[in-house]
C-alpha cells in the first residue's frame, strides 16, 4: 500500500474494509459499469485526484469506453457524445461533488428523477459520495498515480477498488 506508510496496517485495513462496503453496494446497484466509470472520472477531475483519474480512465478504456468520450468528459455539456441518462448522471455527480457551492439545484434533481428511478438516484448519490471519499483519501494520503493496472473485465463487471 502506497499511502500512509507509517500507519498501522490494521488501521488501513479497517478503512479499506469500510470503503469496500460502499463498493459492494454499487456492484449490486444495477447501474451500468460504464456509467459508474464516467461518474468516477468526472468527480476525480473536479477533485484533482491524479490517482483516481489514472485508475478510472484505465478501467473505462479496458471496459470499452472510447478515448474521445474520456477526453471530452470535462466538457460533456458541449458535445452530443453522451446519452440523456449519462448527462443526467454527470450533472448529478457535479452537483453532489460541489454541494458546498450551493447545494444540489432543483433543476438537476428534477432532471435526474426524470431519467432514473428512485432506487437508481440513491445509487447515483452513493456513487458520487464514494468517489468523492476515495479522492479525498488518495489526495490526502498522497497516493502516487501511475502504477494501477486494470483487471481484464468487461463493462458490467464489478467496480474496482482503490486500495
Amino acid at each position: 500500500m502506497e499511502r500512509a506508510q507509517n500507519a498501522d496496517p490494521i488501521t488501513m485495513q479497517r478503512a479499506m474494509k469500510a470503503m469496500s462496503g460502499l463498493t459492494t453496494f454499487l456492484d449490486r446497484s444495477g447501474l451500468e459499469r460504464s456509467l459508474l466509470e464516467l461518474i468516477e472520472i468526472r468527480a476525480s477531475q473536479i477533485n484533482g485526484c491524479a490517482y483516481c483519474l489514472d485508475m478510472h480512465t484505465k478501467d473505462a478504456r479496458a471496459g470499452g469506453e472510447s478515448e474521445q468520450r474520456i477526453y471530452l468528459l470535462e466538457a460533456w455539456r458541449e458535445t452530443s457524445l453522451y446519452t440523456e441518462r449519462e448527462r443526467a448522471a454527470l450533472a448529478w455527480t457535479e452537483a453532489v461533488t460541489l454541494v458546498a457551492d450551493g447545494h444540489v439545484p432543483d433543476a438537476v434533481y428534477e432532471e435526474v428523477r426524470h431519467v432514473f428511478t428512485d432506487d437508481e438516484v440513491v445509487a447515483l448519490t452513493v456513487a458520487a459520495a464514494t468517489i468523492n471519499a476515495w479522492t479525498r483519501i488518495n489526495v490526502g494520503l498522497r497516493t502516487i498515480p501511475g502504477t494501477y493496472q486494470p483487471a481484464a473485465a468487461p463493462i458490467g463487471a464489478a467496480v474496482g477498488t482503490h486500495a
